[in-house]
């Protein structure tokens, strides 16, 4: 028996990956989490299997689950939104797997900022102008940031931002970078990247406060703050210039 945890995606049931899909077709178990993940994804699950939606349980009242399943060597289907590497809550699931000696896998799912990405239309890494990515969040109920981490600390490198699990800051989100990037920065939030409801506001640090007013995000929302949000004129790459030669391109005499 194995418990198989899957990164189950933004939203849109088709961007499981293909070996997360067939994990979920072969386990007669699925745990998933019903506030995040869409319930297309569960027509996945062989006829009969015996389906729980984790929202309303406990830690340890999952941990009741899995120890079932074992006992009954049934392999089960734990499916997690977007990517299992970051705020998945796996972590503790593990830890308490690895203390009962029961074994798992892990199966990488889309990420929500590569979906709200592709809703944006945008590459987030611009040549010269945004080079790196932080995906990072802000303190709320469910825990604390470690002391170093802060929005100001990430915004001094004038880097793009994904900031997760923010909207209801997005007063505190403004006064922390407008300081470092100025109000005519661009913002980019991405609500429920890839449901059937899917919804993008754009603006500045100036604006978006009041964009946001017309139309309220009380949640499932990435706020995309950065100058290489809305670059234009910027540099190609080198990667397919004429004159770059590589290992690979075979254009010997450029």
């Amino acid at each position: 028996m194995t418990v198989h945890f899957i990164g189950a995606g933004p939203g849109a049931a088709d961007l499981i990956t293909v070996r997360g899909r067939d994990l979920i077709a072969g386990c007669p178990v699925c745990l998933y989490a019903g506030s995040l993940v869409p319930p297309e994804l569960l027509a996945y699950c062989p006829p009969g299997a015996r389906i729980i939606d984790t929202a309303p349980l406990s830690l340890d009242e999952i941990e009741a689950e899995y120890l079932a399943a074992h006992e009954a060597g049934a392999d089960v289907a734990r499916l997690h939104s977007g990517d299992l590497s970051v705020w998945s809550a796996v972590a503790e699931q593990m830890r308490r797997l690895d203390r009962l000696a029961i074994p798992y896998t892990l199966t990488p799912g889309v990420p929500s900022f590569a979906a709200a990405a592709s809703a944006l239309k945008r590459e987030l890494t611009i040549p010269e102008i945004a080079q790196s990515l932080v995906l990072t969040r802000v303190s709320g109920r469910a825990s604390k940031m470690p002391g170093g981490e802060s929005l100001p600390a990430f915004a001094a490198t004038g880097t793009t931002l994904a900031i997760h699990l923010a909207i209801h800051a997005l007063d505190r989100v403004v006064a922390d970078l407008a300081p470092f990037y100025g109000s005519d920065c661009p913002v980019a939030i991405v609500v429920r990247a890839t449901w059937p409801d899917e919804r993008i506001v754009r603006g500045t640090l100036g604006t978006i406060e009041a964009e946001v007013a017309k139309d309220p995000i009380d949640r499932t929302a990435l706020i995309f703050v950065g100058p290489g949000l809305a670059a234009a004129d910027f540099r190609e790459s080198a990667l397919y210039s004429i004159d770059y030669q590589r290992r690979f391109r075979g254009r010997d005499g450029l």
